[in-house]
This record gives C-alpha cells, structure tokens and sequence, in this order.
C-alpha cells in the first residue's frame, strides 16, 4: 500500500466514523419517522457541543496569568465543524438501513397521499419492505405479492402481464398497479428500479378514481441518494433441468455538488433460459433519476426505458378435472411463441412546504409499452387420441399508454377546538389500449399435434390478419376533484370524511371499419367514511366505509348490435372494513382486518320473455373475509413476514352463475417467511432465511367447472457479507420452489392453466462501494 493509499483509507475510515457518530444522534428522531423519503427531504441539524470544563479551585495566580493560560484552552475545545449534507445523509441510512434489515415497514406517502402513519388512518395497506425483496428476490408482482393476505394471481396472459386479484378482485390491465402513486400500462412492474410493494386494501376510487373494489398495489421506486454509494450484481441461475440464465445489476448513486442534487443511474440485464422444454427470457433496463432536495421544497424526476423478449405460454390444459398426463416441462405450443417490446416510463413530482401546517404535491407520470406477438393456442382437445385443435394467432402494433396528473394540498387547521386534517385536489387521466393487427388462422387437421408424442416446428408463425378482429381499442378519460378530511375529536379519536367528484367517458371496440361497442359518458359522486380509535401509540382501531366505480365496457360485439352507453349502469363496490393495527416498539407491525365487499351492475346477459337474448346490469357478486398481515423483529436475530388470508368470494345474483365462487380467488392463503442473523458471531454477517407459501383450491373458470388443487411452494436463502479489500462482498444463494413442486397458479379457460415455475437456484454476488 502507498502512503496516498493509506492516507486514503485513513480519511475513509475518519469519514465512516464521523458517519456513525452522527447517526447515533439521528437515531431517536428517525426511529419515529413515518417515511423515510420524508427523512432525507429535511435532513435534521445535529449540534456537536464542546466537552464541558471543570472548574478549579481559586488560586494566587494573577488574573493575566489565568487568562493567558486560559487562552490555549479556549482553542483546544472549539467544536468539530457541522457535518456535511453528505454526512448527514450518510448517517441517515446507517438508521433507516438498521431499520430496514429488521424487516420494518416504512409505508410511503404516496399510496395514502397523507404520509400519516398507519396507526393513523382508516384503511388497511400492506408492505412488502425493501429488505423482504433483497433477500427473496421475487421475479414478478406476483412472487412478491405471495407476501400478502388474499391476493392471488388472475389471468397473466400467457405470463406476460402482473394480473392480480385483491380480496376476490382484479385482473391484467385493470388499472390497479402503480408506480409512486401513478399509474401504469406497462406489462410488468417490478423491475431493478423498484425498492418496496405496498398494497391498499379494499375500494381505492377516492384517491385513484375508477377501479375494481379489491385495491390498488403501489411500486415505490428507488430514490437518489445525498452520498455517494453504489453496488455491482451479478447472477447465475439453474432450473432442475439444466436451464441457464446469468442477470446483471448496477446501482449507484451520489450528491451532484452541494445544492442537494442528487443522482442515481440503475441498470439492468438478463439473460435466461425459460425453465419449460424451450423458450428465453432476455431483458434490459436503464433507470436514471434526479433529485434535489431543498429545505422546504423536494422535486424528483425519474425515467425508465425497458426492452423485452418473453415466452408466451398458455401453460396447460385440464380434462375431466385433473391437469394433463404430461411432463410439467413440455408446451403445448411453438418455440415461435414470444412477445417482445419496449416499455417508457417518465415520472415528475414537486413537494412545497408551504409553511409548519401546510404542503403542497404536484405529480405527473407519462407510461407507455409497445409489443408484438405470437400467441398460438389450444382451441380443443381429444383425450383419448391427444390431438389438440390449434389457431395460429398472434398481435402485432399493440400500443398502450397511460398520462396522469394530480395536484394536492395537505395540512391541518383547528375550528372550535378540534383539529382538523385536510387533504384537497384533482387529478386527471387519459389511458389508452390499442391492437393493431389480430392475426387469426384455424390450423388444418393435415398438421396434426400429438401432446403426448409432440413433433415441433411443423407451423411458421401466423400471418393472416382478421379485419373483424382488428384494431382494438379501448379509450378512458377522467377526470376529478376530491377532499378528506380527519376530525381529531379527542386526543384518540378521529373521523374521516371523504369524498371524490367524477367525470369519465369511454369508448370500445374494433373492427375494420371501427364499431364502437362501448360509447359511455357520465359523472357520480363517491363518499368514503372511516373512525380511527387510537388506544396508545402501539395500537388503534379502526373501521370504514368506501365506494368504487368501474364502468361496464366491452370491446368485442354484443348479441344484436347492442352497444354499452350511459343507459348502462357502471359496476359499483361497497365496502365496509374494521380491525386493528399495531407497532410494537417501532419493530413489529400489522394489520388484522374484517371486510364485506359488496359488487353490482355487474354485465350479465339472459333471455327475454320473446327469446331474444338481453344484457343487463342485474349481476351481484360480494367479497367477504377475514386477513392478518405481520411484519418486523420477533427476537433479538429473528426477523418475519407472515400472513393469512380468508376470502369468500361468490356470484350472488346471476341467471346462470349464482352461488359460484369466483374464479381465481382461494378460500384460504397464508405465507410465513423467517429470517435469522448471526450478527457479530462470525467474522463477517450471516443471515439465513426461508418459508412457505399456502394458497388453496380455487374455481378455473367462472362456470365452476374445474378445480385448480391447492399447493404450497418453500422458499430459502442464505447471505453473507463480508470484506474483500476493504470493499463489502455479499455473497447470496436463492433456491425458489424448493422441492420442485408442480402448481397450477391460475386459470383463464379450462384449455389455459398456468403452470408455476420449477425448482430454480440462483448464486448472487454483490459488490458496494
């Protein structure tokens, strides 16, 4: 080592020092801190006070002589200079990181709009932390969401979209998955660039507009840094049956000067064989981001830019109840059967403090995706021969793209007494979803396809565009003004008042030429109530009251020439929910929760009096359950997310469908994952964790005709971080399904059952600097 180098690493080692020092007094006012981008917009001052001086005796000594050597003293305990934004930065995430590796979840302010703690609000959301995701490493939504009481995965189309159904609702492209609090189209939202998951629970239209009544799920994004860090990934992965792939990560961060810009550049890569009989996945990624954080005003601004290739696969199919006698591993389609695209992503956001009571948010978010695809699927099939009816399709010009905005102000102000809490703005939405060209071509009983002796790539990929099919479109506008206020009655009791004014069109179909099927315009009012009961700051009850709205639309034609317009009454959810939540010393968090969601106006179609078939808005279906969600540290070295879930989801009022359960939804889930570190016992940090995931037998189709079994998937890591020329190392082994279980997550028809991924071990390694 040359003394530049040890001069070097002494300055470091002063740095890290100073670091931790003035973390150690952050500690007690972050700990209380309910999130942490609110932490690093405002960095709080620390005062470093000179040691304090004995007094000594009086002696003879003459007053110049004591002041003379008073002199030198005074020169010996001047303070420390302030630390440097950086410093204190850094001595910020020394904290929140502590915080963070234990599992705590820190909720961010853009799910509930208010930044309140949990413990301070009337509806029920759920985390899945940063560290949970590190140590997991989920390869979608949904992997991540197994985390969460009553969710379960809907129709991903051919594994291509997040589709996930909350509380018994939900599906692909409904709205419901967010970026910061905005909306997207993308397929897939979890990506390198995302740090935590959080879910709202229940109906969200007050703060999101039109929706399904099973919640929203929120993607927090990684923010710039004010020091400068950053990590280099890479992975290698194995299926059982030796399929290969190898990922790469960067991540890097820092200060830009001493204004309080910050940067941070994300990127990603991968390259994987898909763990089925053929098949790639290949993905890249580049996130770049800005930051400046002011003492009263925080702007962000981030960018995703996503290409793809992904294996579309229908799965499998089911006869007579049970899933075909086959190799997990064999498809049922062609190695031509993939989706490629690109996905943009452009986020904008403002926050004013105005003064000690009041803040300002403004908000914009522009996402598109484009792709193509070839989409051959199982149109019919003969058990006893094994030959299989086949459509060559495929989409190609698919384009969607969503533009969002919203403004609001929070802060509070008190009136005969009582203290009020107020949030107020509007926000406005333009989404469309656009395919181009459906290619549609019924495959000849001269090219045969045996599943149970298959010979492949006797096809080339479709190329027969149906007009009639063409140039699907589905167009939706809103457009809304919404308050909330929370009363505070007492120091322990609170009302919450909500309520969202609305004004949407939409507009559906195809065709060449273009038929319209849906031509829908209208306003509504939707209320939200809520009671907030806080017994100490470790516990409080609640209980509330919500709407949603979701206009009734289709793209595809109605019997008769019918077209879904005003007259039509929009699917409505109602919503009644109470619980409790808890935060046990900063530490330990959860929610347990009651609910009754009631769904009507649901489209439903039956014959009149004169035979002719008519669609009405006479469908009902309801949502009734029970969830329990934990999180944080149990022990001194043990750390855990749990869950379980009690969702009775059923069709109450339908001519032909009333009394069966919906499709997709389980009666029962629950997951349980648990983590332990060794802390300081070795030389360097081991942590090893593992757990399983529950999910019960659910309806594969809206007849109830078949039964998706039940199953449980195990889980394990282990990591280990230790130092390789004074740089952190952490080393970590994955292994996901780890007895190799086969699993059929979800079902869109009887001829498409989603079959879960194989036994996959995957060994990472991660350097920080």
């Amino acid at each position: 080592m040359t003394k530049c180098d040890g001069r070097r690493e002494a300055r470091s080692r002063t740095g890290m020092r100073r670091a931790i020092a003035i973390a150690s007094a952050l500690t007690a006012e972050l700990a209380c801190s309910s999130s942490p981008g609110h932490a690093q917009a405002s960095l709080p001052p620390v005062t470093v006070d000179a040691p304090a001086q004995k007094r000594k005796p009086a002696s003879a000594v003459s007053a110049p002589q004591r002041q003379a050597r008073a002199t030198p003293s005074r020169r010996q305990v001047q303070p420390p200079p302030m630390p440097t934004r950086a410093e204190r930065a850094a001595a910020e995430a020394v904290v929140l990181n502590a915080a963070k590796l234990n599992y705590r979840a820190m909720p961010s302010a853009t799910t509930l709009r208010t930044g309140a703690s949990p413990l301070n609000t009337a509806q029920s959301v759920n985390i899945v932390p940063e560290q949970v995701i590190k140590d997991q490493l989920p390869r979608n939504i949904d992997d991540a969401l197994a985390n969460i009481s009553g969710v379960t995965q809907a129709n991903t189309l051919a594994g291509t979209q997040d589709a996930v159904m909350r509380r018994g609702f939900g599906d692909n492209r409904d709205g419901s998955i967010m970026r910061n609090g905005l909306p997207l189209v993308q397929g897939r939202s979890l990506n390198a660039a995302v740090e935590s998951v959080e879910v709202l629970k229940g109906p969200a239209s007050l703060m999101y507009g039109i929706m399904d009544p099973g919640g929203i799920v929120n993607t927090i994004s990684k923010r710039p840094e004010l020091y400068q860090h950053g990590s280099v990934t890479l992975l290698g992965s194995a299926y059982a049956n030796t399929r290969t792939g190898a990922d790469g990560t960067l991540d890097i961060t820092g200060p830009i000067g001493d204004g309080g810009l910050a940067y941070r550049f994300i990127g990603y890569g991968v390259s994987e064989d898909y763990w089925r009989n053929f098949g790639r996945h290949r993905e890249m990624l580049v996130a770049p981001s800005l930051a400046w954080y002011g003492d009263t005003t925080t702007v962000q601004l981030n960018y995703e830019h996503r290409e793809f290739i992904t294996p579309f696969d229908r799965g499998t199919a089911f006869v007579n109840g049970a899933p075909l006698a086959i190799p997990a591993t064999r498809r049922l389609d062609e190695p031509f059967n993939n989706m490629w695209g690109q996905s943009d992503l452009v986020q904008a956001s403002v926050e004013q403090k105005l003064n000690e009571d009041w803040k300002l948010t403004a908000a914009y978010s522009y996402n598109t995706e484009s792709f193509n695809a070839y989409q051959l699927r199982i149109t019919s099939f003969d058990p006893k021969t094994g030959l299989e009816g086949r459509s060559n399709d495929g989409t190609f010009g698919s384009l969607s793209r969503v533009s969002y905005g919203t403004s609001y102000m929070q802060g509070g102000f008190w009136i005969g007494g009582l203290r009020n809490e107020v949030l107020f703005g509007g926000d406005a939405q333009y989404r469309t979803i656009y395919r181009q060209d459906l290619l549609r071509k019924t495959v000849p009983a001269s090219t045969p396809f045996n599943v149970y002796n298959p010979v492949y790539g006797l096809l080339q990929p479709g190329s027969t565009i149906s007009a009639s099919d063409s140039d699907q479109t589905d167009k939706l506008g809103q457009y809304s003004l919404f308050l909330q206020d929370t009363l505070h009655l007492t120091d322990k009791l609170a009302l919450v008042g909500g309520v969202r004014y609305m004004d949407y069109e939409q507009i559906a179909g195809r065709g060449r030429p273009f038929k319209a099927n849906t031509n829908v315009a209208a306003d509504t009012v939707l209320p939200l109530g809520g009671a907030i009961l806080k017994l100490n700051e470790q516990f409080s009850l609640y209980a509330s009251y919500t709407k949603s709205l979701k206009p009734n639309s289709t793209i595809a034609p109605l019997t008769g020439g019918v077209v879904l317009g005003s007259n039509i009454a929009p699917e409505q959810g109602t919503s009644w929910e109470t619980g409790f939540k808890f935060d046990l010393d900063k530490r330990l968090s959860g929610t347990v929760a009651v609910y009754d969601i009631d769904k009507q106006n649901v489209l439903v179609s039956q014959l009149n009096g004169n035979g002719v078939l008519e669609y009405t808005t006479a469908g009902r279906v309801r949502s009734r359950g029970a969830e329990v969600d934990v999180t944080g540290s149990i022990a001194e070295h043990w750390t855990m997310i749990g869950s379980y879930g009690y969702t009775d989801a059923r069709v109450t009022d339908d001519p032909v469908y009333r009394g069966n359960r919906l499709q997709n939804v389980a009666l029962n889930t629950a997951s349980l994952y648990l983590v332990y570190d060794f802390g300081t016992a070795l030389p360097g940090q081991l942590r090893l964790g593992g757990g399983a995931r529950y999910v019960g037998d659910r309806a594969g189709d809206a007849a109830n005709s078949f039964v998706l079994p039940s199953y449980v998937v195990a889980d394990m890591f282990a990591s280990y971080e230790t130092k390789h020329q004074s740089l952190p190392v952490i080393y970590q082994l994955n292994v996901k399904n780890l007895f190799d279980s086969v699993y059929y997550p979800s079902a869109n028809s009887v001829l498409n059952v989603a079959v879960g991924d194989a036994r996959r071990v995957s060994l990472s390694a991660t350097v920080k600097f």
